[in-house]
């Protein structure tokens, strides 16, 4: 009966240093972007805030999500800032703001991979539990179907 106490417990202290790891990360980016700008923290968080924000938008009694940069271009554009920053951490010779930003840019290259791991493997667990098979196709753009003749 302990297993699964302990288990909730490891997960939510990792997902823990993951928020705090995130959040310092997201300080020093802050930082050098002021740095570069040649403004203060202030102003460099409010033109990233304005920069990435999404709003919610209803047109034509659909609703929609809205912002400046589409949804292709922000992961590679915040893959950007992170590679700036770690090279600007790595030329001054700071390990340790360097490793973290390292470890937030590798996270956000796997986390494609990572949530589609963690997903398959909670989907099989539950269909496990039903008694039925998991579906054996992973690959999104496939479409299986069954068909069926009608029998005249």
């Amino acid at each position: 009966m302990r297993m699964p106490k302990l288990t909730i417990a490891v997960a939510l202290l990792l997902l823990a240093t993951l928020a705090s790891t995130m959040t310092y990360t997201g300080f020093l980016v802050v930082g050098v972007l002021a740095d570069y700008l040649g403004t203060g923290r202030v102003m460099a968080g409010l033109l990233l805030g304005g920069f990435f924000a999404r709003f919610p938008w209803i047109r034509k009694g659909k609703l929609r999500i809205v912002g400046l940069l589409p949804k292709p271009a922000r992961r590679p554009l915040i893959l950007g800032i992170l590679a700036l920053c770690l090279l600007h951490f790595l030329s001054r010779g700071d390990d340790v703001p360097a490793l973290f930003t390292g470890f937030a840019t590798a996270f956000l290259l796997t986390y494609p991979w990572l949530r589609r791991v963690i997903f398959d493997r909670m989907l099989s667990s539950v269909f496990k539990f039903l008694g039925r098979n998991p579906f054996k196709s992973t690959d999104g753009t496939v479409i299986d179907g069954e068909f069926r003749e009608k029998k005249e």
